[in-house]
């Protein structure tokens, strides 16, 4: 059975829709996208942190001169769970430039907005993952803002295809003075001695499940070395698609086993599903 998708303001199949050859997205990557995540709980289904997602996206929509509507997209969002009968979902909201011209002048270009929902598990797989350093630089805050436009990901799909090409599961990025930034699509943690500390780098998505574990845990946040993560006890990574994800080995660094970061993984579990108590108004209903 076809799935059903939101596109500006109609519910249909997937099938239905579709978009011009000529669309400006498809020749630049000019759009805006985010990855998130509903699931299961007691109540029935409930998207996790889709306001502070939402919010994220009016950003980088802001970014490219877009206009987004964030209580059209909460509803659509909404809408598109419902008519797919989705409980645990990955959630691909997408706002891009479509027509009116291939030049680099985007202030006469037509917007699109489509949601997507997907059954989905985590990309990174349930095992521990095994990172390697890549060769390439995450793109510079300076010249491009760590948001989720999607010109920006061409940079995290080359750090993924040297990674598979390896062996590794994962990438790493370290810029050039040996300060960790993060992977293709997660953020990094470490623990040492009990310690929690979330990697902070200016060049970094500000991530929204790496928040969530830093007001969970009362991680600290700030630069890490790449020497300093290597002689860490336990690494981490957080993202919406891979939730918590516990680190293996980092090239020829192997780490032991991971209890801190498992008992991590285990809470962020009971708090997306509604099993725990946060205070904090992360789940909007579905």
């Amino acid at each position: 059975m076809s799935l059903m998708q939101w596109c500006d303001g109609e519910i249909a199949n997937a099938e239905t829709f579709s978009a011009p050859l000529t669309s400006h997205a498809l020749h630049y990557g000019t759009g805006v996208f985010e990855g998130i995540r509903a699931y299961a709980t007691e109540s029935g289904a409930a998207v996790f942190r889709l306001p502070e997602h939402l919010e994220r996206m009016r950003k980088g929509a802001e970014a490219l001169g877009m206009e987004f509507d964030v209580a059209q997209a909460t509803e659509a969002v909404l809408s598109t769970l419902r008519a797919n009968g989705h409980r645990d979902a990955y959630i691909r909201p997408l706002l891009w430039f479509g027509g009116g011209g291939l030049g680099l002048d985007v202030e006469k270009l037509s917007s699109r907005l489509m949601v997507a929902t997907l059954p989905w598990t985590s990309h990174l797989g349930t095992h521990r993952v095994r990172l390697t350093v890549s060769s390439f630089r995450r793109n510079p805050a300076k010249s491009l803002p760590p948001l989720k436009l999607c010109g920006n990901y061409v940079n995290s799909i080359l750090a993924k295809r040297e990674a598979t090409a390896r062996g590794f599961g994962e990438a790493l990025f370290v810029d050039d003075a040996g300060f960790v930034v993060e992977c293709t699509g997660e953020n990094v943690f470490m623990v040492k001695d009990g310690q929690v500390t979330a990697v902070a780098h200016g060049d970094a998505l500000p991530g929204i499940t790496r928040d969530a574990v830093i007001q969970l845990t009362g991680a600290e946040s700030r630069p890490v070395t790449f020497d300093e993560l290597r002689q860490a006890d336990e690494v981490f990574l957080t993202g919406t698609s891979a939730e918590i994800a516990q680190v293996e080995a980092i090239d020829d660094r192997v780490f032991g086993a991971s209890p801190r970061s498992a008992e991590i993984a285990a809470l962020y579990a009971e708090v997306v599903r509604g099993k725990r108590e946060t205070q904090r108004g992360w789940l909007t209903s579905v």
